[in-house]
């Protein structure tokens, strides 16, 4: 069974960071694109940074960009995402995901095939 777990939320104040991991279980996605999605209490699911398989293209929800940094390591098949400067607008579940087989990063939701449960990350003013 293929599964995505993420790790590393928290609770912490504005102007703090936190680093997220995904590490994928059941699969490799070393030739998948992968990406970090985030959803707020009442809002719909939002994309927040994207990976293509080999790293060499990334892509970022205006708000995040210079503040967070989507990477990956393919020895150990994880994805991570360092948030810097964090803000309160930033609350939400963040969730990781990753496309089945080839295909270019993307920040429509509906391009990934897998999903993880979901990590949340609250940031207090």
């Amino acid at each position: 069974q293929v599964q995505l777990a993420e790790s590393g939320g928290g609770l912490v104040q504005a102007g703090d960071s936190l680093r997220l991991s995904c590490t994928p279980s059941g699969r490799t996605f070393s030739s998948a694109a992968m990406g970090w999605f985030r959803q707020a209490p009442g809002k719909e699911r939002q994309f927040v940074a994207v990976i293509n398989w080999d790293g060499s293209t990334t892509y970022y929800l205006d708000s995040v960009k210079g503040r967070f940094t989507i990477s990956r390591d393919h020895a150990k098949n994880m994805v991570y995402l360092q948030m810097n400067s964090l803000r309160p607008t930033d609350t939400a579940v963040y969730y990781c995901a990753a496309r089945n087989g080839w295909g270019s990063a993307s920040p429509f939701h509906y391009d990934y095939a897998y999903w993880g449960q979901g990590t949340q990350v609250t940031v207090s003013s």
